[in-house]
């Protein structure tokens, strides 16, 4: 396996889409990039595997140095810090304060607390990682490229795993599957569910739940990243994050310094456990995934970690949809380009009949973003569950064959469906190929059974609510 490392060309080239926001002048900073030897037109990766030079290397980081003692054009909008947040989203407005322990009361557009029965915690793990599994082949394939392959295979609209059966050389040729996953995640070879960094943080964040419990703060999950979360399995803002945690940053700045990805999309794929640490309380949920999130991310990256904790403590709990986007979208700052999104692509089936049409739209709105930023996969992962309508395969194969971040969102879509709807509920199809079984390199998860996470996590959840 080759290693890949956060390097000057992935860093610069989001360094300046931060200038054009900053309104920086762009032009004189990219002319600089050049004349040090780099490309007028840096790949947006996010971690590569060709070495650059030193000279590259300090004048990205020079660049990311000014970058970050600049204010955010947006920062009056969209706050990091929790009291601030809690000010402007409506689900949080009453319980400003961020101590580990204090337990909210749901907001009154959430659904009434419960105990959701066994069947909804295993439909979560397992929707999530079917999810994730039908994206993992194709992410980094853009949406026209998903099209093409399964078009040219006879089996357009996606509804089912991908293979690599009739399929034309030069289509394979020019979308090629992703190198990582295609091994573990073509129906010709799955096996059980491949390990995921989609699937690894819900397991870390149980385990850090099982033994912290509500009073779980940023530097207990800083802490276990360390002794526990293998470096090569973090990417953009977590490799960041970590790499600035082995520098000796306290927690609460490593989101902040020479990371470029504050708004991506790694901590909305951390949030599920937190929500279903707290059925029926999107509140509380949200203000515990926020001490995961603000280890990596700020602004809108923290928005997503929190909506989806939010969505998915409803959706333990709801019958609808619309229930939990309701719930999820009051834990996020109205005027935030987060809720925004949101709110954009959830108006989408009023005005698109079909959901390709949804994702053009989308597209045209939000296509200058990169393929991993939080904006543009969230108003995928809102017009999927829409148009879904709690329909788990709708659901996921819109999600999947919106393209951006395919296992992510697929992931993300899965889980909150899975919910809605329990195990009993899903269909085979996409779970007898997990064969109830998780791979990962987190010790002491390797192998785990779907029904044996469900089953700490209701325990999880139990103990929490007994706290209230």
């Amino acid at each position: 396996m080759r290693l890949t490392w956060i390097q000057p060309p992935d860093l610069v080239g989001h360094a300046l889409h931060r200038a054009e926001l900053a309104r920086l002048d762009v032009a004189a900073l990219r002319a600089q990039w050049v004349d040090a030897g780099g490309d007028p037109r840096p790949l947006h990766a996010g971690a590569s595997d060709l070495p650059f030079s030193a000279e590259l290397r300090a004048l990205a980081e020079r660049l990311l140095d000014e970058l970050d003692a600049l204010p955010s054009p947006y920062a009056d909008r969209e706050p990091t810090d929790l009291p601030e947040i809690a000010h402007l989203a409506p689900a949080l407005r009453d319980s400003a304060s961020a101590a580990p322990a204090a337990p909210a009361a749901p907001a009154a557009a959430s659904p009434s607390p419960g105990a959701p029965s066994m069947d909804r915690y295993h439909g979560a793990w397992l929707g999530r990682a079917a999810g994730c599994l039908l994206g993992k082949p194709v992410e980094k394939i853009p949406r026209r490229g998903i099209r093409e392959i399964l078009q040219s295979q006879g089996r357009w609209p996606l509804h089912a795993y991908f293979t690599e059966r009739d399929l034309p050389a030069e289509v394979a040729a020019r979308w090629p599957w992703n190198r990582r996953s295609a091994p573990t995640s073509l129906v010709e070879n799955i096996a059980g569910m491949p390990e995921d960094d989609d699937l690894n943080f819900p397991l870390l964040n149980l385990a850090l739940l099982e033994d912290h419990g509500a009073s779980v703060t940023t530097e207990d999950i800083a802490q276990r990243w360390l002794e526990a979360l293998p470096a090569g399995r973090v990417f953009t803002a977590e490799r960041v994050a970590y790499r600035n945690l082995l520098l000796g940053y306290p927690p609460q700045r490593c989101a902040r310094v020479r990371n470029p990805f504050q708004e991506w999309i790694g901590a909305q794929i951390r949030g599920d456990v937190f929500g279903w640490a707290a059925p029926g309380d999107p509140a509380r949920a949200a203000r515990l995934a926020w001490r995961d999130a603000v280890l990596t991310h700020t602004g809108n990256g923290v928005y997503g970690e929190m909506f989806v904790a939010a969505a998915s403590a409803a959706a333990l709990v709801a019958d609808r949809v619309d229930e939990v986007l309701d719930a999820a979208l009051d834990v996020v700052p109205p005027q935030s380009r987060y809720a925004e999104a949101v709110r954009f692509a959830r108006d989408l089936p009023a005005t698109h009949a079909d959901f390709e049409d949804a994702v053009d739209a989308i597209a045209e709105r939000y296509g200058n973003l990169h393929w991993v930023h939080v904006l543009n996969n969230t108003a995928l992962v809102v017009a999927a569950l829409a148009y879904g309508d709690g329909d788990y395969s709708a659901s996921i194969t819109h999600a999947v064959s919106g393209g951006w971040d395919t296992d992510s969102n697929g992931a993300t879509v899965g889980s909150i469906v899975g919910a809605l709807t329990g195990a009993r509920a899903l269909p085979q199809s996409w779970i007898s190929p997990l064969d109830n079984r998780l791979a990962s390199t987190l010790a002491g998860f390797d192998g785990i059974g779907f029904d044996v996470l469900a089953a700490r996590t209701k325990t999880v959840a139990d103990r929490l609510r007994s706290t209230s």
